[in-house]
Formats: C-alpha cells, structure tokens, sequence
C-alpha cells in the first residue's frame, strides 16, 4: 500500500498536466493544514496505550508500526496531529493506533479498513477508532480530521516565530529589574555615535499638534460658552453696531477683551432658540433686542461641536433660522473603550440611578490654589481612558460677558450686582453643561471657585435629575507655592492681559484674594474629594466623603498620584529592528546594524541630557529590540514593563501588511476602516493597549525623577496623546518616527514639548 503511494509521488513531476492536479494547483498555491484528533472517554492509567499515527507518503510513509508519529495530548481526553500537505498530494493512507509507552508489548491497530484523505478531503465516512484490546474489551475513541487551506506567507511567519523561539535570546541574562548597570563589553561610543555637545543641534519642529499646552493659559483651552458668542454683534452707546472679533493662539480660543462702556456683548437667549418666526431674540445686559441679519455681516453661534445650534440662512427668506446638528455616535453615553472601563460603564449604566450616567466634577478653592491646572489633567486623564469629557471654565463666561478688565471690587461679596452677575454666568456655564450631558456627554468639569455653601446648594438644585455632582476642593497652605501660582495668574491671565504694571495687577489680584477669603466656606456638602497640599508631591492629604463607583475611584486614585513637580519624561522608539527593514510586523527580534548605531548614540544623549538627574530611570518593554536598545545606557536603574510591549498583532504577527492585504483582504479592509477599534485576529486593538497602559500613565504622573521610555510605535502614540490632549481617534495615526525623542516636560505651567532627531 505504501509502496503504491510512492510510485504516485515519483510520477508527481508530470502531475501538472493531469486536470485533477490543475484544479488544486489553480487553488491560489496553498498548503493543507491537516489535524488529526482524536477523544476518549475514559482514563488512562500510567503504562497504559498512548494513540500514534502511522500510514504512507506523505505523513509517514512507512506501515512500520515502531515508526508511527505519536499525538500529543491536547487535554485530559484529547489527543491531537497536526501537518501540512501540499493541496495536491497523493491519496494519504493512514490509520490510528495504540502503543504502550513504557514496554516492547505489541501496538493495537484500529480495526477497518484505512482513512484515505484526497485532497484535503476524507474519503468514506467519518467512523470511531475501535481498538480490540482482548476478545472481550474494546477501546473506542471520537475521531475529528479537519484540513484547511492556508497561504504560504502564513506558514513562513509561523515558521519564522518557530524559528525565533528556537534562537537564543540575546537578552536572556538581563534581569526585568537593573539598579548597578555597568558599562558593556564593546559598548564604547565610537566616533560614528558620538553626539555633539550641544544637544540644540539635534532640535526639530514638533508638529502643529503638539503637546505645548504650557504655551497657552489653562482657562483659554476650555469649552467655548455656548450660550455666549465669542463673534457676534455689539452694540454700541451711540446706537451704532459693531462687531467682536476672535482669535487663535497655539489652537485655543483667546477672549478679547471689550470694555462696557463703549458697547454691550448681545448674548443669544437660549429659551428663544428654537423660535418659529425665524427671528432669535437677544438678550443683552437687562434688556432684550432682535438679533438682526446685517447687510454684510452676520451674528454666529460658536458650535462646541456635540449638539450644538448653529443659525443657518434659509433658502426661502432673508432671515436665520436654527438647526440642531446632533451627532447620532455622541448620543450614546457609554465610553469609547474596552476592559474594564468598558465594564465598569456597562454596570453603573445598567444598575445606577439615570443621573448617575453623567457625572459632574465641580472644582471648589480659592483663587490659585490649582484648580484649572487639576481640571485640565483630569480632563485630559478621563478622555484619554475614553470618557467623552468637558471642561466649562466660570471665569471664561464672566470675561464674555462682563470684560476682563474687573478690578478686585467686582468679586467683593457686598457687591450685590458683582454677585448677581458672576452667579449668572455660573448658571450659564452649569447650564451648558447639563445640555452637553443631555446630548452624550458623560463627565463635565465645572471650573470656579464655588466658595460659599449658598453657590455649591444652587448647582446642586440644577443638578437634580439630570447628573450626578462630586465636589472637589484643592486647599492649599504652602505660601511659597500660593505667591508662585500667583504670578503666574498675573502674567498669563487675560484678567491682567491689559495691565501693564505688574506691582499693579499683583496687588489687584491680592486684593480679590482677600475678598474671597472673608466668605470662603469649606465643603461639607453631598459627596466630595478633598485635596490638601497635594501639589507639591511630597506628601499631602486627600479626603473623601461619599464616594462609589468605579469612574470616581479612578479618579480618586488619579489625584493621589499627581502633582506640579517640574520633570522631563523622554519617549523614543526602539532602534531600527531586523523586521522593521523587512517591513513586517510583530515579532521579537534584534536590532539592524543602524538599530545599533542608534542605542549608542541615544545611549550618549541621555548621559548628556539627564546628567545630573541621578534619580532618573530607564523603562523598556520586555521585547529583545527594547531591551537591546537600553543596554549601552549606564548608570541608571532600568525596568522592563510588560505593559509596554508592542501591540500584540495575533495572527498577523511576522506578516508584512503587503501580505496581509492579499492573503487576508477582509482584515485589511477592516483595520482600514476603523484602526483604532480593530482587533487582529487572536490580537489587540489600540483600545486595548490604552487599557493595559493606563497604570503607565499613573506610575509616570507619580513619578517625581524623569523617566526615558523606550517603547513601540502603538504603544508611543497612545501615550503621546494622553500628554498632547490627542482625541482618541487620531492615536493610531500619529507619526512616532524611529531614531527620534520626544521629551515631554511636564510642571506647573502645563506641558511642553521639545524633539530631537539623532539620525535619519
């Protein structure tokens, strides 16, 4: 029988011209991935018979039972062979058998005739494997034999993963772990990896996009007030019209400031919005005017994005009228995330109260006490997880709509159309908030002082029913830090914008200080976080008070860990890798020869960078190419973080995307369509590597030393977004160049961002 098999694989050189042959050849030139299984139900005891294969060319192509191929077991009752075959092999005879596994006693064939597979396909009919083991006992077992067509590119990047298991690693000795590393034997800095002296030569642009939120006030960066317009009409003492004008600086929005004596801002009443006659009314300082289209000007709505109004000319008649634009993806409330954010919102959306849905987080402290700089991490922290997040900054609708030329009198609390007019715009801001909420929004930042009892109780009356209220208080007793914050208020605020004195403003400003103290009132109410002398990063108190549910100790575990201590966090890719010239993904493999070069030169920058940080430390994944590349890096601890590791690409991995396209064009077009949800096949998505990076993110807020991360492309550009501000649907499109550092400096002015590319 075996011997037949041969003769058909000695004639298989002229196969080709036999129409049974074209058919498979045709087929797209694959191979067969056979699997051979079979089960039992009993148990087997220790000497007992162990099932084999055995049959022709090409499996075996001996019927010599001591040749037989043994299966593996794949469970307690399952036992399994796999092979691959060329989809036009000869008819494959086989059969099943038992052998004992510590004696010489004799196998036990399966009784019948022989399992025949042409072509992938079995011929006869799918039958138990019965083994007589005496006159009076036989053994049956389940038999499954499945074959599949699999692509040639498949079965090299399998063969080059088994190869690379096979190969030693060269990073086998280094611990996860490194606190005394020395220099390396043959890790000198040759004259090709020498750097100059001044690292400034190396400087490049950072893109428009960067992460220098430092270079723009905190305030200026939050939500514009919907129901205020940064460009609108004016109208002025003498009856005349003018109009404001806006601006951009750095990508934010900056308030212009328009004195009230000169003209009045005309504020669109939302109560009017959606008025049948086309016509909106306007309501200015105490009175209500008709908001006119003008011959070659036009009052606008600022569209915060997510729900908002925006006026539209109608086709048929010379006046506006509304339109709502409601984005269909923005009404869900639930977080665009996977793991456990995902879980935990499914579970608070299913078991929680309705207003729980939607939480507000209200800010409560006197002035510079950090609070907008607190507000802004924890927005930046909570859409980086996927919680679509706001930040309604008070003092921004105050300054729309009164000025930003208030001298200290106007927030003294005696002054009764000062306190009339800041809670307005207060009511304003909750309202704008409450509105997005109602639209999809899902946790909204409310940025003011909130001072006294009598505030916090009227937003927790506007509150009821529509969100859940935490109150989070910033105390803060250190004087030195309170005079710095300041200062800092006084050169960056638009409040001073126009004071060219800063003694002047200087004392202005602590003159409203000293007015808000008089009336201040700590937090007793409803639920609440409090945070004292928690910026410095050196120590500090944080209490809470009716605090449940997983979003609010995500946050409550967040504020722990941060602080404004001023420190550098370097982000690089790992140097150039074998696979990254050969253009495939995944894999776990060294460094090219330029990879090389690279390590040694980044290795010299961070002895020149971080040379009298000796409290700094280097953190890898536990990749070889990471690794390897940290390795000529002396005299700092280094830490290999799991977390860190390049997106896992599941099956795709050794596959360039050339070979994915062709040989798997639904998972090509799919990851096309949505890069950032998708999911390799037995892989991870970007949403994934945000999950498993999030205690990344905790540790380098924590951290107090700079830190040099030397990671992966997926994994930089979801933490480059997390410091950048990056929407999540831009992370998988962010250029992370190779050879390039990215340092983000991070402190109390916010972040700033500065690039140094060392090699091209």
């Amino acid at each position: 029988m075996g011997t037949g098999a041969s003769k058909r694989m000695e004639d298989g050189s002229h196969g080709g011209e036999e129409p049974e042959e074209e058919e498979y050849l045709d087929q797209g030139g694959g191979q067969l991935y056979v699997s051979l299984k079979m089960e039992n139900n009993f148990k087997l005891k220790k000497g007992d018979l162990f099932p084999h294969v055995f049959g022709s060319v090409p499996l075996v192509g001996s019927w010599d039972s001591s040749k037989a191929l043994s299966m593996e077991r794949e469970s307690a009752s399952m036992w399994e062979l796999s092979f691959v075959v060329p989809p036009n092999h000869e008819t494959l005879d086989f059969k099943f058998l038992l052998r004992p596994k510590y004696s010489n006693a004799p196998s036990v064939v399966e009784e019948g005739p022989n399992r025949q597979l042409i072509g992938g396909a079995l011929q006869g009919d799918q039958r138990l494997a019965l083994f007589r083991i005496s006159s009076d006992e036989v053994l049956e077992y389940r038999v499954f034999i499945k074959a599949d067509r699999v692509s040639p590119f498949d079965l090299a990047a399998s063969w080059r993963a088994y190869q690379e298991n096979l190969r030693p690693s060269a990073v086998r000795g280094i611990p996860d772990v490194s606190l005394g590393t020395v220099p390396e034997i043959g890790a000198e800095n040759g004259s090709s990896t020498s750097l100059e002296l001044d690292l400034e030569h190396y400087v490049v642009p950072a893109p428009s996009t960067s992460a220098n939120s430092g270079l723009v006030y905190a305030a200026n960066m939050t939500e514009t007030p919907r129901s205020l317009s940064l460009t609108g009409i004016f109208t002025n003492a003498d009856g005349s019209t003018s109009f404001s004008h806006s601006f951009k600086d750095s990508g934010a929005s900056v308030d212009r400031h328009v004195p009230l004596k000169d003209m009045e801002v005309v504020i669109p009443d939302s109560s009017k919005l959606y008025s049948s006659s086309g016509m909106v009314e306007s309501k200015s300082v105490g009175t209500f005017s008709p908001f006119q289209r003008q011959d070659s000007h036009r009052g606008l709505f600022v569209d915060r994005g997510v729900g908002s109004p925006r006026l539209v000319k109608s086709s048929s008649t010379s006046t506006f009228s509304t339109e709502p634009r409601l984005d269909k993806e923005k009404k869900n409330s639930m977080p665009e995330a996977a793991g456990a954010v995902a879980a935990a919102a499914v579970a608070d959306q299913m078991l929680g109260p309705k207003e729980d849905s939607h939480l507000a987080i209200v800010l409560v402290g006197l002035p510079a006490r950090g609070k907008t700089f607190t507000a802004a991490k924890l927005t930046r922290y909570l859409r980086w997880l996927g919680h679509d997040t706001k930040h309604f900054n008070v003092g921004k609708y105050r300054r729309l709509k009164h000025g930003a030329n208030q001298n200290a009198d106007f927030f003294r609390a005696d002054n009764r159309e000062g306190m009339e007019a800041r809670n307005e715009v207060a009511a304003l801001a909750f309202d704008d908030m409450v509105s997005w909420m109602q639209e999809g929004g899902q946790v909204g930042i409310f940025d003011a002082t909130n001072s006294t009892s009598k505030r916090r109780n009227m937003l927790m009356k506007l509150a009821e029913g529509k969100c859940k209220i935490i109150f989070l208080e910033t105390l803060c007793n250190d004087e030195r830090i309170i005079e710095r914050n300041i200062r800092l208020k006084i050169q960056q605020s638009p409040d001073y914008a126009e004071e060219p004195d800063f003694e002047a403003g200087l004392q202005d400003f602590k003159s409203r200080l000293a007015y808000y103290e008089k009336v201040y009132e700590p937090v007793e109410e409803g639920s609440y976080i409090k945070m004292i002398d928690m910026v410095s990063g050196h120590g500090g108190q944080i209490q809470v008070n009716n605090i449940s549910g997983y979003l609010p100790g995500r946050i409550v575990f967040f504020l722990v860990n941060t602080h404004l201590t001023p420190r550098p966090i370097l982000l690089t890719r790992h140097g150039e890798s074998k696979d990254n010239v050969r253009g495939r993904i995944g894999g776990d493999n060294p460094l090219s020869d330029t990879g090389e070069i690279y390590a040694k030169k980044l290795a010299n920058f961070v002895e020149k960078r971080l040379k009298s940080e000796r409290a700094a430390s280097i953190w890898t994944s536990t990749l070889e190419r990471a690794i390897l590349t940290a390795s000529p890096i002396v005299g700092f601890p280094k830490i290999q973080w799991r977390a860190l590791d390049e997106i896992y690409v599941g099956v795709c991995d050794g596959m360039t995307y050339e070979e994915i396209k062709k040989n798997m064009p639904e998972e090509y077009e799919a990851r096309k369509k949505d890069k950032l949800r998708y999911r390799y096949p037995r892989g991870e998505s970007y949403l994934d590597v945000i999950q498993r990076l999030e205690p990344v993110i905790i540790e380098l807020e924590r951290q107090r030393a700079p830190v040099v991360v030397i990671s992966h492309q997926a994994v930089l550009r979801a933490l480059y977004a997390y410091f950048a501000d990056r929407p999540l649907k831009e992370i998988p499109h962010i250029e992370m160049p190779l050879h390039t550092i990215i340092e983000i400096q991070m402190g109390v002015t916010g972040v700033h961002e500065k690039r140094y590319k060392l090699m091209d």
